[in-house]
């Protein structure tokens, strides 16, 4: 029988590369690695990539193991599921991974100027009512802005249309170099790619990727870079919603597409 969550809460409160700051109400409080997390918990110089909504951690461990040479913090408020990849890095010794629990809407708070190289957004929640929820959205993107660097990469994985379309489309908008799309990562022959690096990260697999591949859901991939400069503006277009929310759960409205 597995872990009950006090009982990951308890190791995750003693893990040395888990930071906890998951109580975002409080305002106006530094946090310690803020503009240091190079210097003081990774002691390198190398790039820093963040994987947001990293639920188990299997992008950020398997990303880990891949590029010794980068250092990986996955992000996401759920401690119970973090504790996955979390325990994972510590059991094999893997030195270029941390993880932060926190809310991703105050992300900013956490990371200083130019102190991040690259994002994933792994199977993020499509939020198709809301969106200065989505983490692809423009609200979004002006916080990343105050923390990854000019033309940093951004990297979306998702097996939402919504979401993936929405993007496309937020991309466009704001003129933001698209390196590479696919709407069918696994099947589509347009994928076309001879890099074997970049098809061995494009292969780690998340745990409700896979149930979602099993159900013959097509997963998508999206990379483009993210220039400081430029006004920020989202797409005024109308956008079939998904048939539905996130694994095994239903539509919770009866509207058939959103802005």
């Amino acid at each position: 029988m597995g872990k009950g969550k006090l009982a990951k809460f308890a190791d995750m409160a003693a893990y040395p590369h888990v930071f906890e700051d998951p109580y975002s109400a409080v305002d106006d409080v530094p946090f310690e690695m803020r503009g240091c997390w190079r210097a003081r918990f990774f002691h390198n110089d190398h790039p820093v990539v963040l994987e947001l909504g990293c639920g188990r951690g299997e992008y950020t461990v398997g990303l880990a193991r891949l590029f010794p040479e980068k250092n990986f913090i996955g992000v996401d408020i759920k401690g119970a599921r973090m504790w996955t990849g979390a325990t994972e890095a510590l059991k094999d010794g893997l030195p270029n991974v941390a993880f932060l629990r926190t809310n991703i809407e105050i992300i900013d708070r956490f990371f200083d100027e130019d102190e991040v190289d690259e994002i994933w957004l792994t199977f993020s929640d499509p939020q198709m009512k809301k969106v200065t929820k989505r983490l692809t959205s423009t609200y979004f993107m002006a916080r990343y802005r105050r923390f990854l660097r000019d033309r940093g990469r951004i990297h979306l994985k998702t097996d939402s249309n919504f979401l993936f379309t929405y993007t496309a489309y937020m991309v466009e908008k704001n003129h933001l170099p698209l390196e590479f799309s696919t709407t069918d990562l696994y099947h589509d022959a347009a994928v076309g790619t001879t890099d074997e690096e970049e098809r061995r990260i494009l292969g780690i697999r998340t745990y409700y990727e896979q149930q979602w591949i099993d159900r013959g859901l097509a997963i998508k991939y999206m990379r483009f870079l993210l220039p400081h400069e430029g006004e920020l503006a989202e797409p005024d277009v109308e956008i079939e919603l998904d048939e539905y929310r996130s694994y095994n759960r239903s539509k919770r409205s009866g509207l058939t597409a959103a802005r």
